[in-house]
């Protein structure tokens, strides 16, 4: 017996053929995004406004007293933010400005064995051991349950990069 992973479209449900160009779409933010950032698959054609109904907007992180010590995230229109500045216009403002120093990253104070159930299968860096990819493989609907309920992209056995980096059989 065989089995045929038929991809689709998750804006459409349209059936990706194998000549349609594939794009990856990485929601980064959004109000509805529970668990952080997520991948979705699209046609090209179903895309390609995208660049056409983006917004000009300005990110800016607001440090005061009513975060409780974190600083507010506030995303607004970049003509809205300009109109902010009544001095000095802001691109000036913006050239002329304090630069800020990306935080330190800091060390992990334990280091993840990706070598266990409880980790096994998550997005990292680093090598994956034999004993990692073994775990994926041989338990890797508890794996993807696991990595489902944290909010954590899945292992796909028919993703070439999966295939490559926990040693599933290719497909034919």
């Amino acid at each position: 017996m065989g089995k045929k992973t038929i991809h689709v479209s998750d804006f459409s449900g349209q059936v990706l053929r194998p000549d349609d160009e594939v794009v990856k779409v990485v929601v980064l933010e959004h109000p509805d995004l529970i668990a952080g950032p997520v991948q979705l698959d699209a046609t090209a054609l179903e895309v390609e406004s995208i660049d056409d109904a983006a917004l000009d907007v300005a990110v800016v992180e607001i440090h005061d007293r009513h975060g409780g010590g974190e600083p507010r995230r506030v995303v607004l229109t970049a003509s809205e933010f300009d109109a902010m500045a009544t001095d000095v216009p802001m691109a000036q403002l913006l050239r002329t400005a304090e630069r800020v120093k990306p935080p330190k990253a800091r060390r992990s104070a334990e280091k993840v064995d990706y070598g266990t159930i409880e980790h096994a299968g998550k997005p990292h860096r680093g090598r994956v051991t034999e004993e990692e990819a073994r775990l994926v493989r041989e338990r890797l609907d508890e794996v993807n349950k696991r990595l489902a309920d944290a909010g954590i992209r899945q292992v796909d056995p028919a993703d070439p990069e999966h295939i490559a980096r926990y040693g599933f059989p290719a497909a034919d």
